[in-house]
């Protein structure tokens, strides 16, 4: 019965595997392939790469892609953090407020901080179209960053907020009761203990705001384009393997980073464990 169990778990992994990588495999594949049509195979070839690397317009969208993603990441990583800091410490200062109407506030004031993960993107890209006609802003890059860090604020607030509930108030406390200002406290004692749920929130919010397509058709102009804006309108006259060779390279060089930043991750336990190891034999 164990047996039979070991090997459905295995079966179910390779399965997920399968559907989650075979797609990918694919599209490398036939990246290399010299029809333009991604269902015949007619040859092996590098031309699609090297017309893919002459298309300056490609590289511009990818550029902006980056740009953009690596902007509203990082403004929603500082705007999220100070917000889920400020609801998990902050109090409201008038007299005559009772506790019930004190979390009555809170719960309102965090139900509107993650609304845009619960908003439809495709009404939440009408709503800031209108709001930045109304103030008659330019569609461009400017805006588009401005709806990108709209909806990655709740990424960076929920994961910062879980870390918190998870933290020993007692460091902050300490600190305080040790002359700490609340500025110092929070940047010497708290700000690092958050660092891990600041870092996953911004790479979840880049992932977000890189792939993003929806909301980016609504706000962005006729000058700005972005890499998934301009693949999905080159469906309308078909795919080529060139757009196949550029994900191939972004997947590559995302498999890279994965293995660098575990490695760096490894080292880093081996150094911190020979550390402790040296402690113990000089104490």
């Amino acid at each position: 019965m164990k047996l039979k169990k070991i090997a459905f778990k295995k079966f179910y992994i390779v399965l997920l595997l399968a559907i989650m990588y075979v797609p990918i495999a694919l599209v490398i594949i036939y990246s290399f392939n010299v029809s333009r049509l991604n269902s015949v195979w007619s040859g092996f070839t590098f031309s699609w790469y090297r017309e893919l690397f002459r298309d300056r317009a490609m590289f511009e969208a990818l550029l902006n892609s980056l740009i953009l993603a690596t902007v509203s990441s990082l403004l929603a990583a500082a705007i999220g953090t100070l917000g889920a800091v400020g609801m998990a410490l902050g109090k409201f200062s008038e007299k005559n407020e009772t506790k019930k109407i004190r979390s009555n506030i809170a719960g309102i004031m965090e139900y509107l901080s993650i609304l845009p993960i619960m908003t439809p993107e495709i009404i939440l890209g009408m709503v800031l179209l209108v709001f930045f006609s109304l103030l008659s802003l330019p569609l461009g890059l400017l805006t588009l960053i401005l709806a990108h860090t709209c909806f990655c604020i709740p990424y960076v607030y929920l994961l910062v907020k879980a870390r918190i509930a998870g933290l020993d108030k007692s460091l902050t406390e300490a600190a305080r009761n040790l002359g700490a200002g609340a500025w110092q406290a929070f940047k010497d004692v708290m700000l690092p203990l958050l660092m891990p749920a600041v870092v996953s929130g911004i790479l979840l919010s880049f992932a977000m705001s890189f792939d993003d397509v929806i909301i980016s058709i609504f706000v962005t102009g006729p000058q700005t384009n972005t890499l998934p804006i301009r693949i999905y309108t080159q469906l309308k006259t078909g795919v080529t393997p060139k757009t196949n060779a550029l994900c191939s390279l972004l997947f590559v060089i995302t498999v890279i980073l994965c293995i660098l930043s575990a490695a760096v991750s490894r080292i880093k336990l081996h150094g911190n464990s020979a550390e402790r190891e040296t402690h113990k034999k000089h104490f």
